[in-house]
């Protein structure tokens, strides 16, 4: 399949050297960036294209990136009860909720959220699933894998796991953990389905929860295992005071040195959230290249706290961006995220104040590098073709047109429009705003027969 997108207003390219292009062109042949420039530079070095959209208004940016999800949770967002629940206390809400999750369900569930991400811009995803409640067969992230390929999403899942209920001493109910035996065979199996090749559609990798909800040999154990296989690591570190206190209680040392004890860092491994770091733990994350998930509306929902972003770039950390679960950001939406990773910089002294651009960069290539994909994130011939399309003749863009890329970032963002067009592996999959056979009513209907039936099962048993 070839694709030309004619006379863009501006190409902002996120390559090497930034180039933002104005009035150029983008050819994908085969799934990957075959030549960009002024459209006269492409006409006659290349056979005509099989489809041409007409670049007119249309600003072209890298598909955004999505480093941490926990997609089952668009079937339980604000929730009363929660609402204004710190993370322990809202876990603790949800656990006996979230323990009559099904296949069927996370299938609903995984569907909305991968729509919600392709009709916001992004076109790479993790997810996070650690939930197998007890009488679930094991193969939930496999549920999730033919959604994403229904949708045409390029997708990264992360097999997550829990080991530690609430009578050894964790925070889970123990109806939602498994044994280590049976959280390692599942991960072994999936390891096997990962395409280790650049451009792959799915890759695998491996996520016990956190170090409250998973054990010290269970982390050593996944640890090793995702190196033998060439898979990567990731868990939630540093999210919030009550977690920096569980650890120093339970393990005499900060989440970070804990983590850092059982081999949990370097460039194969990134971390969701990390709000509370020190400066030693930060040099230590930019000298190992530990990677963080940054997600700005869950903390700010669940009143984490601020990470320290502009330390982290500076230190030489991968950083990118993510939404984190829906029920503690309560969306999928990922470009108005970016704009509350800018907007919650300010809140601190001007010195940490993230640009237009870094945040760019994080939600592009940032968010590629931390999930090991060099080959995405930018618009550069070879780089794979996933690509956003967003159009700037809106009523949200009118007065933002001196820069279509901060105006977007800052005023068309606040809106929270949908990209006219999504290109993944050089195939539209959102077009002119619309995800082709998907009914986004019906669908919706569904869903919230899903999770009613969800809160009735835990009503039932006086768990809601």
């Amino acid at each position: 399949m070839s694709l030309l997108i004619r006379n863009a207003r501006l190409v902002a390219t996120m390559d090497d050297a930034d180039r933002r292009l104005e009035a150029a062109s983008v050819l994908i042949e085969g799934g990957r960036i075959a030549a960009l420039g002024p459209d006269a530079s492409l006409v006659g070095r290349f056979a005509p294209a099989q489809r041409v959209i007409d670049g007119a208004d249309l600003l072209v940016t890298p598909g955004l990136v999505n480093t941490h999800h926990h997609l089952y949770q668009t079937l339980t967002r604000a929730l009363p009860g929660a609402q204004d629940a710190p993370l322990f206390d809202w876990l603790l809400h949800h656990y006996p909720i979230w323990r009559h999750l099904d296949a069927d369900m996370l299938a609903i569930a995984t569907r909305t959220g991968l729509a919600e991400l392709l009709l916001s811009g992004c076109t790479l995803t993790s997810d996070h699933h650690y939930l197998y409640p007890a009488g679930t067969h094991g193969h939930l992230v496999d549920v999730q894998i033919e959604e994403a390929r229904a949708l045409g999403i390029r997708f990264q899942p992360t097999r997550g796991s829990m080991s530690l209920g609430e009578s050894a001493g964790g925070l889970p109910p123990d109806a939602v953990c498994q044994s280590e035996a049976t959280i390692l065979a599942d991960c072994r199996r999936l390891a096997a389905s990962s395409d280790p090749a650049p451009g792959a559609m799915l890759r695998i990798d491996l996520a016990p929860c956190s170090p409250f909800s998973v054990t010290a040999d269970t982390l050593r154990a996944t640890a090793a295992l995702a190196r033998e296989a060439g898979l990567r690591l990731h868990t939630h570190v540093a999210e919030t005071l009550d977690e920096e206190r569980y650890c120093l209680e339970q393990f005499g040392r900060r989440p970070v040195a804990h983590m850092h004890a059982l081999g949990w860092t370097g460039p194969d491994v990134w971390y969701a959230h990390a709000v509370h770091l020190d400066d030693s733990e930060i040099a230590l994350l930019g000298e190992t290249g530990t990677g963080v998930a940054h997600c700005p509306s869950s903390n700010m929902r669940l009143g984490s706290g601020v990470a320290r972003i502009k330390e982290l770039l500076a230190a030489g950390a991968p950083v990118g961006l993510a939404v984190d679960g829906s029920a503690s950001n309560d969306g999928s939406r990922l470009l108005p995220e970016a704009r509350q990773m800018l907007l919650l910089s300010r809140l601190r002294k001007p010195a940490h104040w993230l640009t237009v651009d870094e945040v760019w960069r994080v939600a592009t290539r940032g968010g590629a590098a931390v999930l090991g994909r060099a080959e995405l994130g930018s618009i550069a011939p070879g780089q794979w073709a996933d690509l956003a399309l967003w159009d700037l003749g809106g009523l949200e863009m009118a007065g933002a047109q001196a820069d279509p890329l901060g105006g977007l970032l800052l005023a068309g963002a606040a809106a929270a429009p949908r990209p006219r067009f999504v290109i993944v592996n050089g195939r539209v999959v959102v077009d002119d705003g619309r995800i082709p056979g998907l009914d986004e009513r019906a669908h919706a209907g569904r869903h919230n027969a899903a999770a009613a039936t969800l809160l009735e099962r835990a009503l039932a048993e006086g768990g809601a």
